[in-house]
């Protein structure tokens, strides 16, 4: 009899355990993990249920809880409109690993890339599939519902969405997002086995369930930029079973939000810094490139990428012009000085574009840009540079110069700038021995329009200074490049202590990497700028420019 009782308890207290909404016994493969490395959890549920394994970052995250005057501003507008408070919290990093997702969403078309102001909102040029989360947390099932761990509430489950489905939840929040190419379509939340589904979201899961037995085996790949000592809570159909660490995996760049090894900072940055002080222009937005698609720059939660990438982005643009000043400014003479001091008024734009909107502002820019690369071109032609005498007279000298050093075994010398009359609305100046003039003044309001572009992306301006100067004041492209490196060095000034007088810094580790590499960019552009000619540089300005059009219109080549 005592044997029967007690084999009876034995009976009832295994189903107690495993029954439906308690988590059976589960095992963490290790107590604690690199970044990057696969977590493995092993255990058994009750026969016949679904698996539902959350894995939840111990430190939580409310909108109220930034720092950033510009995110506070945003936060509190969004709040209104997806049904959340300042004070919702949720964990950064959250993953749900289940063999049944639909539970909490759906499958469905998402359209994205190409200009806005032309496709509308919610159209695009490319085409994948998404994971959208559950809108009505009151529709989704209740087991999974009381699966969902620290996510309890309904305003949690709308900022969750809000935070895992929107680009600026994803840069601002989340941190980690799942792609198509380079393009971030949604951040990674809900999960399962990928050999079943095939989606590119459950890349790296492994999800294995006996309902017959409730035995499980689920693996998958942690975040590879995961914070250094990160906490994470483990819950099995809605109870805490366990918890894990993920620990440092490479050198991490505390506001950049990533691990990157610095040196490949510097050398992306000597080749930017060379380009941008060869052709004057773009230096900015490369940088900006560089550090979305292979540093892949972000922020400490609360914080938007944009607000650590655009004051780092600056290093470069203020640091590579100064690698490259002694050369042109000093060893061959080649700034044009009033100029160069009016277009210095580049940094007032950064008060101007405080009052700008700026929803469609880069793609109306990307038709400008894009007029500037057909007229760029235009100007290479021999029917063009026939009727510009100077700049054909000029390009026969420099290229009968660099002839002549090469079968005289030297390096070829650069014309410098002789002065013929200065005034506030005409300059007038000699180079080779061919005479140019413009209108500071028309280049003064010019550099204002310029700053507000600069203030607005964080980049120097060039991208447009440049091939205003070549069309509209008809400059070589030698003497084009150093005005316009002093007008993006006072640009980036301004734009920087714009930065700076609200609060936001960059990260100093991804700063020096760049000013490093920008600077020697810069001495290696200003000595490489004379081995081209004038016809090279300006097509080289004009692929660049073509670059920059598809850039901002979204019409991203590598997707």
């Amino acid at each position: 009899m005592k044997k029967s009782m007690c084999f009876l308890i034995a009976v009832l207290a295994l189903f107690a355990f495993t029954a439906p909404g308690l988590a059976g016994a589960a095992n963490i493969s290790a107590a604690s993990y690199k970044a990057g490395d696969v977590v493995t959890i092993e255990g058994t549920i009750a026969p016949g249920q679904d698996l539902y394994i959350a894995i939840a970052q111990q430190d939580m995250f409310a909108p109220g809880d930034t720092d950033g005057v510009h995110e506070t501003k945003r936060f509190k507008k969004d709040a209104k409109k997806a049904n959340f408070s300042l004070d919702t919290k949720i964990p950064p990093l959250y993953y749900m690993l289940t063999n049944n997702p639909e539970a909490f969403g759906t499958v469905k078309k998402k359209k994205f890339g190409g200009p806005s102001v032309l496709l509308g909102k919610g159209n695009g040029i490319y085409s994948t599939t998404m994971f959208y989360l559950n809108k009505d947390f009151a529709n989704i099932d209740a087991t999974a519902k009381a699966s969902l761990g620290p996510i309890q509430t309904a305003e949690q489950w709308n900022f969750f969405r809000y935070a895992h489905q929107g680009s600026y939840g994803i840069n601002t929040i989340v941190k980690e997002g799942s792609r198509v190419g380079k393009v971030v379509i949604f951040a990674r939340s809900v999960i399962t086995d990928h050999a079943t589904s095939g989606k590119y979201w459950d890349k790296g899961t492994s999800i294995k369930l006996d309902k017959a037995t409730g035995k499980y085996t689920v693996s998958f790949k942690s975040f590879r930029h995961t914070p250094p000592n990160t906490d994470f809570d483990v819950y099995i159909n809605g109870t805490k079973t366990g918890a894990y660490t993920v620990e440092g995996n490479g050198y991490w760049l505390g506001k950049g939000y990533r691990y990157m090894n610095p040196l490949w900072i510097v050398i992306g940055a000597i080749l930017v810094g060379t380009y941008f002080s060869m052709i004057g222009a773009a230096g900015g937005m490369l940088m900006a490139a560089f550090q979305v698609l292979v540093v892949n720059t972000m922020g400490p939660v609360g914080i938007n990428a944009a607000n650590v990438l655009k004051p780092s982005n600056m290093a470069l643009t203020l640091f590579s012009p100064l690698g490259s000043f002694y050369r042109y400014a000093v060893v061959e003479r080649r700034v044009a000085w009033p100029v160069g001091i009016f277009i210095g008024s580049i940094w007032l734009g950064k008060y101007v574009s405080a009052f700008l909107p700026m929803k469609a502002y880069k793609e109306w820019l990307a038709i400008l840009v894009v007029i500037m690369g057909i007229k760029t071109l235009m100007e290479v032609r021999p029917a063009a540079m026939a009727k510009r005498k100077n700049i054909k007279a000029m390009t026969k000298k420099f290229n009968d110069e660099v002839a002549a050093a090469k079968a005289e075994g030297r390096s070829a010398q650069m014309g410098s700038i002789e002065p013929v009359k200065t005034g506030l609305t005409d300059y007038r100046f000699k180079f080779w021995g061919e005479e140019f003039t413009i209108n500071p003044l028309l280049f003064a309001i010019l550099g204002l329009a310029i700053g507000v572009v600069s203030r607005a992306f964080g980049i120097g301006g060039g991208f447009l200074l440049v091939p205003a100067m070549t069309t509209l004041g008809a400059l070589p492209m030698y003497v084009a490049v150093p005005i316009s490196l002093i007008g993006t060095c006072f640009s980036s000034v301004g734009a920087f202590l714009g930065y700076l007088m609200v609060g936001y810094l960059p990260d100093m580790t991804l700063a020096v990497a760049i000013i490093i590499g920008g600077f020697a960019g810069g001495m290696l552009g200003s000595r490489a700028q004379k081995l081209f000619s004038e016809k090279t540089l300006k097509i080289v300005l004009a692929i660049t420019l073509f670059f920059l059009f598809f850039r901002f219109f979204k019409i991203e080549i590598w997707i």
